[in-house]
């Protein structure tokens, strides 16, 4: 065939893929597919004639059709844990958002981590301090900090734990279906797969220093895993914490571990939060934490925060977020069970709840203490007459800001 011809044939074959994937999109749509928005605002904008992944346009309506106060060039700031690697092991498995995945995200990194009963994330360290959050299921987590004091403690839906940087831990899944929870690391450049292992470390180690050591003889040593772990079946462990406390073990100064459902909310018309920072959870220095929860149609008000960026981890419903980052630019994300948000240092910003259910989602910071600036006590505080001069609102209406913070405001 004649190049001429080859060209002509090859032009009209992608012109009939693409017709016949616009007319597969435009059946799917009628078989009841996903429906998602077109890039239109009015007789702004256009349909799209080109191939289309419906379902995931219809997760994020606000990136197809942004609101028209969205302008300029903002990074990324929403990443899934359904788009992260799955690392499947024995008994459960793990998943990550680091800076790797949102390259925005330069001071938290995040694991969702699953471990079936009795399974263990083996012995280990880091060399960053680590949060947790419980999802679901029952855990029994054991540490022993620099002087040889040790922690042991059962935890469940709600819970936290904080082991800091270079103190040794383990998890194990305990009950009927093990454990769900989600892992914070106080920095965007952490990786799971470069935890230090105490399996790994010792099959990397001759087996007469081994041998030296622990006053073992070498072939005591024999049997040793000849690689990592990480996530293993295990032996079920002691029936209560007690049956699994070493005698005479000396107690960390502090707790590694808080109820944080246990603490009393700050209610508001629209919804609650808890804050946990170092004044409850002493031991937690480096990351403080927000659980909000925002009723149907109410908003967490605008906002932003004077200390350091935001990673957010969405645990049920869905929203809206849009983040002011000045020069005239915002962007606006969409968020679902499972997402994770970032919002950089200083940044304004708001999250709406889209849906018919409760909006429930983590704030964390890396820091030892929470703060935030709100809009309205700000205008609330500052001599109207000035405020009235900027924004030209209707007679009495910054009279009637409250003065203090109203974090969740009802729709």
């Amino acid at each position: 065939m004649p190049d001429l011809s080859r060209r002509a044939a090859l032009g009209a074959a992608t012109g009939a893929a693409l017709v016949a994937g616009v007319a597969r999109a435009s059946d799917a749509v009628a078989q009841g597919a996903p429906t998602a928005p077109l890039p239109m605002r009015g007789n702004e904008g256009a349909d799209i004639l080109g191939p289309r992944n419906l379902a995931r346009e219809a997760q994020n309506p606000d990136i197809v059709s942004p609101p028209n106060t969205d302008a300029g060039t903002l990074p990324n700031l929403r990443f899934s844990f359904a788009d992260s690697h799955q690392r499947i092991e024995p008994g459960g498995w793990a998943r990550q958002v680091t800076a790797r995945e949102l390259p925005v995200s330069k001071s938290i990194a995040g694991v969702n981590m699953r471990l079936k009963s009795n399974v263990v994330r083996e012995l280990h360290w880091h060399k960053e301090a680590e949060w947790s959050y419980m999802l679901a299921g029952r855990a029994r987590i054991t540490a022993v900090d620099a002087d040889g004091n040790f922690f042991i403690d059962d935890v469940g839906p709600g819970d936290l734990w904080y082991f800091p940087s270079g103190i040794p831990h383990s998890i194990q899944g305990i009950g009927d279906e093990g454990c769900e929870f989600l892992l914070v690391f106080d920095s965007g450049d952490f990786s799971e797969d470069s935890t230090f292992l105490l399996t790994d470390w010792f099959a990397h180690t001759p087996k007469d220093v081994l041998a030296k050591n622990f006053a073992l003889p070498a072939s005591a040593f024999d049997n040793i895993p000849k690689k990592e772990l990480y996530i293993f079946p295990a032996p079920a462990p002691g029936a209560t914490v007690a049956a699994d406390t070493p005698q005479g073990a000396g107690k960390v100064p502090e707790s590694f571990s808080h109820r944080m459902l246990a603490q009393d909310p700050f209610r508001f018309p629209g919804g609650t939060v808890r804050i946990t920072d170092s004044k409850v959870f002493k031991a937690s220095k480096t990351i403080a934490a927000a659980l909000v929860e925002v009723e149907p149609g109410g908003i967490r008000e605008l906002h932003w925060h004077p200390n350091t960026d935001e990673w957010q981890y969405y645990i049920e419903g869905t929203g809206r977020m849009t983040v002011f980052a000045s020069q005239s630019s915002a962007r606006t994300f969409d968020f679902a069970a499972g997402d994770v948000g970032y919002v950089p240092f200083a940044q304004g910003h708001y999250i709406e709840n889209t849906g018919s259910t409760t909006l429930r989602f983590l704030e964390m910071f890396r820091s030892d203490h929470y703060a935030d600036i709100s809009a309205r006590q700000w205008l609330a505080l500052t001599p109207h007459a000035l405020v009235q001069a900027h924004l030209n609102l209707p007679a009495g209406a910054v009279e009637g800001f409250p003065t203090a913070k109203t974090v969740v405001i009802k729709g």
